[in-house]
């Protein structure tokens, strides 16, 4: 071997600096802004049914479960299609991937405005969870891409908070789009206003080239086999469950369980995602803080993680208690927050974890295992529901996701994805 290519191997790794980087004058600060406005579109397409649930219900009329089954359509396009999307991203990068999925889900946003029943809202919704399937996994090579080890745990504290941003923004949105055109007028409009911002995203943002002893990708058989990739995404299940349980059910627990109106419900429901807002942010910042302060990448993402779900699924579990509708959402707040503090550790995991040349691959695949449990939470909810007429049962079954979650992650992820 050559010493040159030696020391090349032992060089750590850090931003690359190529021509066409530089070329590109918007550079970290506007990939990351550009991110997060994706990641905030994304989400509010996606909870625009939440949101107007009880109105869709009547007019289409749907029960509790026909209800879940529509929430839980668009997740599990969006989990099966996460493997594919993975692979491309590491293949063409997050420009051209993330823009061709962002046409793709703003036109089926609008479409589901046009739904006549139970079937077309479905197809609406499936295509809404391919196209906006690369969303995060593209996120997590960007900021692989653009930003150095050291700052990459609050970069994804910053684009993973548009999974709380949004909703928080979301409800009084749709609310209004609602009380002014109807449900139908909402899902169309916020369709466009995704269009807009597809344009905006091919126009200003460029992918910074990997170096090239990353730039090949990694062959797949060789990463699906390795045993602490599935463990990960096992443990995401159980944060998924949490956080599609609060996505999905939020706005429907309020009306349903504490009988707010709908106007005040849209207002309410943001007051739990600004909690989980600053817990995105802050899971970053720990992440980080914790690997300047001596621990090991794995460990300083893996510490948020189990404390975070362990701490979200007890909130969760206080909330069947409260008395009152303001210590209900105050232990919902609490539980979002700590949810979204392990969820931007959960990201972090997969950019650290994951070997060269395979960051979209691993944290599509961890994406995954969190979007299966996901997808059960707003089905389950139905059914215990519309069985007993209470959200007492589904409280306690999203706390035991949350526990089952933290101990997956404590126990199994000990080390970075061996191949």
């Amino acid at each position: 071997m050559r010493i040159g290519s030696a020391s090349r191997a032992r060089r750590p790794e850090r931003a690359p600096r190529s021509g066409a980087g530089r070329a590109w004058r918007g550079g970290p600060r506007l990939a990351l802004g550009l991110l997060l406005l994706a990641g905030v579109t994304n989400y509010i397409d996606r909870i625009t049914l939440s949101v107007a649930n009880p109105l869709i219900a009547a007019d289409l009329h749907l029960r509790p479960s026909g209800m879940g089954l529509l929430l839980s359509a668009f997740l599990w396009a969006y989990a099966l299609a996460q493997a594919p999307v993975g692979a491309l991203i590491d293949r063409f990068g997050p420009r051209r991937a993330l823009g061709g999925a962002m046409a793709l889900w703003s036109a089926a946003q609008a479409a589901a405005g046009l739904a006549t029943g139970l079937p077309s809202f479905i197809a609406a919704r499936l295509l809404l969870g391919v196209g906006e399937a690369p969303q995060f996994p593209a996120a997590a090579r960007a900021v692989s891409q653009w930003f150095e080890p050291r700052h990459r745990g609050l970069a994804t504290g910053v684009f993973n908070s548009a999974s709380t941003l949004a909703p928080a923004l979301g409800p009084p949105l749709v609310t209004a789009l609602m009380l002014g055109f109807g449900w139908r007028g909402a899902f169309i409009a916020t369709g466009l206003a995704g269009g807009l911002v597809a344009l905006l995203w091919l126009t200003l943002y460029r992918d910074q080239p990997a170096p090239v002893e990353v730039r090949s990708m990694l062959p797949w058989r060789r990463l699906i086999s390795a045993p602490t990739l599935w463990v990960m995404a096992l443990g995401n299940a159980g944060s998924g469950y949490m956080s599609w349980f609060y996505a999905a059910w939020l706005p429907g627990y309020l009306e349903m369980e504490r009988h707010l109106s709908i106007p005040r419900t849209g207002w309410v429901a943001a007051a739990p995602y600004l909690c989980g807002f600053v817990g995105s942010l802050a899971g970053g910042w720990l992440c980080d803080r914790l690997q300047r302060a001596g621990l090991a990448p794995i460990a300083s993402r893996k510490a948020p993680i189990v404390a975070g779900l362990a701490a979200g699924g007890a909130f969760t579990a206080l909330a069947i208690l409260a008395r009152t509708d303001v210590s209900a959402v105050v232990a919902i707040a609490a539980a979002l927050f700590f949810a979204n503090l392990a969820g931007a550790a959960i990201w972090a995991l997969a950019v650290s974890a994951a070997p060269p040349g395979a960051v979209a691959s691993v944290g599509a695949i961890q994406n995954f295992g969190g979007l299966m449990g996901g997808a059960l939470a707003p089905i389950v909810t139905g059914l215990l529901v519309e069985a007993t007429h209470s959200f007492v049962p589904a409280l306690a079954t999203t706390a035991l996701a949350a526990f089952g979650g933290a101990t997956v992650y404590l126990v199994g992820v000990r080390r970075p994805i061996a191949t």
